[in-house]
């Protein structure tokens, strides 16, 4: 007989909330994530500003690394383990790794994921992601921040992340890991159809 689907009131109440629980929740509309085996509901809707970075971003890596890597947005789950499932804003996966993509999604860690955080998710994309992804082995890890169109750079060093490299204006962003990826904020912003400033 086949398991009822739980509502997020339900499965928020199970200790550890495990990805079979999660991905069998009903469909609410809400996007969340597994933090450490507790479900979180994750931040209101992303800004026009957001998506917009997010998609030129994504545009230059596809038009740059296409050929070496997959480029997946979110919304995407990174199953790093039972109890701990993120939704990166952009995960990059070498095509010599692509036996971690399933259609459920990516099943262990990415070579790249990027966060292009905003008021309501710094300290989480700053702090305890970073620890998150750092314990899981991503290898880099981009945090766009959309106060200042700054990237900061962290590699993996050991089990932790160190901060490599903050990217801004005409920077040109570089990359061991992603060695494709070529193009400084400064391109990233005045290739927006509207530009920030002009937004309320």
């Amino acid at each position: 007989m086949r398991e009822k689907k739980k509502t997020y009131e339900e499965v928020v109440k199970e200790s550890p909330v495990t990805y079979e629980l999660y991905a069998n929740m009903i469909d609410d509309g809400n996007r969340y994530e597994i933090s450490d085996g507790v479900l979180e509901l994750m931040s209101p809707s992303p800004t026009t500003t957001h998506q917009m970075i997010c998609y030129k971003m994504l545009f230059r890596l596809e038009t740059s690394c296409e050929n070496e890597f997959i480029i997946v947005p979110s919304p995407i789950d990174v199953i790093l383990s039972n109890t701990e499932v993120r939704q990166p804003d952009i995960v990059m996966i070498h095509r010599s790794r692509i036996s971690i993509i399933s259609n459920r999604g990516v099943n262990g860690a990415p070579d790249l994921v990027v966060e292009i955080t905003s008021v309501h998710s710094r300290k989480r994309d700053k702090v305890k992601k970073r620890t998150v992804y750092a314990k899981y082995g991503v290898p880099e890890y981009w945090i766009v921040d959309l106060s200042n169109f700054t990237l900061e750079q962290y590699t993996l060093d050991g089990d932790r992340y160190e901060l490599i490299e903050v990217y801004a204006e005409d920077d040109t962003i570089s990359s061991k890991t992603v060695p494709c990826a070529s193009f400084s904020m400064n391109e990233i912003v005045q290739s927006l159809p509207v530009h920030p400033d002009m937004l309320e």
